[in-house]
């Protein structure tokens, strides 16, 4: 079954023109008639109204700048960030990045967009009581967003879309995730029984109603990494996608602990001196095992696809729960000009993707749970006529290497030619930083620009998230 289709806009492939211009047509000769035409007299002068002010111009799209981000160390969960809650990690992130760009200002940017997988009731407005509990500008309009492990990513692409038409000049996008901190439900089944009981009209409605409360329904609903259509677990899906696809050990071992000694190396040569800020006694990610190497990792024990021959799956190669926040900071090129910022590069196209993950072709490896950038990436790099041998880097979001390699296999499947493995996450990813949810998208968009800024001349640069609930996103940064 083939996935849903979902075309996403590129911010910065404008031709300079309108999106009316670029029709052919002015937006109201593409109805097919003048507003004031099609009654028969001027509405201006039936109104009194000057025909000048009758309508607002459509700007032209505009090239989405990425000017920097800033993060957190991301750190494991029941750790260093035990206590601290979404709202506390993401104010954090956004303070270093109020500090290293001097957006204190009034206005300084027009839009906060954030958001969470993992939120209490309390997180229902995150972003913007976190705007209003930091150093920006309290009068930055915020608000949430949420796609599951795609989140980050999502939430600079709406702040993108926002910039490239013209109705803000600059905002910051990011998310926060704590597995510390998940929120407990209340059992159902004494949620119930306090719903009749406030329901009740009388003291004794209300007395009789409790007194069916029993010690069983004191015991809260522990939140599970399940999808909730099939009952089984990311990690379990995932076990499932790389029996299909044939995926190895040993492959999966060496891919981890590349990611390893990648982001190690980035560390000892200063990459991240711009891009993470301490928090909580940290100052690098917790999870990161300089000294990983496909045979150490070969001694650990598989804990995922137990029901099948010859697991292939540990905590080693696939990501561990994580704390963390992380955030962009995405602006046109005139506001960076007027702070004397120099982009890191640009937002060109972004797309999206969903599989059938419940009906679809699942045993045989083509609608997997996290298969949805395996047809999101050839739609994009089709529509903007591109191939892999066009891009410097690429980066996958690791939440399993079992399922970067399935995603690799499939993209060849679908006619692309191999990825290069000395360009795929040259500084690491989830595997060694680890992935709180929503921040990894706005992680990767952050280390993917400051990677092609390094050079210094122009280049290209690969983004593909997957995420719970069978979707995909995809985006494309350019320096040129």
């Amino acid at each position: 079954m083939s996935p849903s289709d979902s075309s996403g806009t590129s911010p910065g492939e404008s031709s300079g023109a309108s999106p009316a211009e670029s029709s052919g047509a002015s937006p109201a000769e593409s109805s097919g008639a003048s507003p004031a035409k099609s009654s028969g007299a001027s509405t201006a002068k039936n109104s009194g109204a000057s025909p000048a002010k009758r309508s607002v111009s459509t700007p032209a799209v505009r090239r989405v700048a990425v000017i920097g981000g800033t993060r957190i160390p991301f750190a494991r969960s029941d750790g260093p960030y035990a206590t601290a809650s979404n709202q506390d990690m993401l104010t954090a992130a956004l303070d270093g990045l109020v500090e290293r760009y001097g957006l204190g200002d009034p206005g300084a940017v027009g839009e906060f967009v954030a958001g969470a997988v993992l939120k209490h009731s309390r997180d229902f407005n995150l972003a913007r009581e976190t705007v209003l509990g930091s150093e920006l500008d309290a009068r930055t309009p915020a608000y949430d967003i949420q796609q599951a492990c795609g989140t980050g990513l999502q939430a600079v692409i709406a702040a993108a879309n926002k910039i490239a038409l013209g109705q803000t000049e600059a905002a910051i996008a990011g998310g926060a995730d704590t597995a510390s901190d998940a929120p407990l439900g209340v059992n159902d089944r004494l949620r119930r029984i306090l719903l009749e009981a406030r329901r009740a009209k009388s003291l004794g409605g209300r007395v009789k109603a409790l007194s069916r409360v029993r010690p069983s329904h004191l015991v809260p609903d522990i939140p599970r990494n399940a999808e909730p259509r099939t009952g089984l677990s990311m990690g379990e899906h995932a076990a499932v996608t790389a029996r299909a696809w044939g995926v190895t050990r040993e492959a999966q071992d060496e891919l981890a602990a590349a990611s390893h000694q990648r982001l190690a190396a980035a560390y000892e040569r200063g990459f991240f001196e711009d891009l993470v800020v301490p928090f909580r006694g940290l100052d690098r990610d917790q999870n990161l095992r300089p000294g990983s190497t496909p045979e150490k990792l070969a001694a650990l024990k598989p804990v995922f696809g137990l029901d099948g021959e010859h697991p292939t799956m540990t905590a080693g190669n696939s990501t561990p729960l994580t704390d963390g926040a992380a955030l962009v900071l995405l602006a046109s090129e005139e506001w960076a000009e007027r702070r004397g910022l120099e982009p890191l590069a640009y937002l060109t196209a972004h797309e999206t993707a969903a599989v059938d993950f419940v009906h679809g072709d699942v045993a045989g490896g083509e609608d997997g749970l996290l298969m949805a950038p395996a047809y999101a990436v050839p739609r994009m790099l089709e529509r903007a006529g591109l191939g892999f041998g066009d891009f410097e880097f690429v980066e996958v979001h690791e939440a399993f290497a079992s399922q970067v390699l399935a995603t690799l296999a499939a993209w060849e499947k679908r006619g692309l030619a191999p990825v290069d493995r000395a360009r795929l996450n040259v500084n690491g990813s989830s595997l060694a930083t680890g992935h709180p949810f929503a921040a990894t998208g706005a992680r990767i968009v952050a280390t993917l620009a400051k990677s092609l800024a390094e050079g210094g001349g122009s280049g290209r640069g690969l983004i593909s998230v997957c995420a719970a609930g069978g979707q995909g996103a995809t985006a494309i940064l350019e320096r040129r």
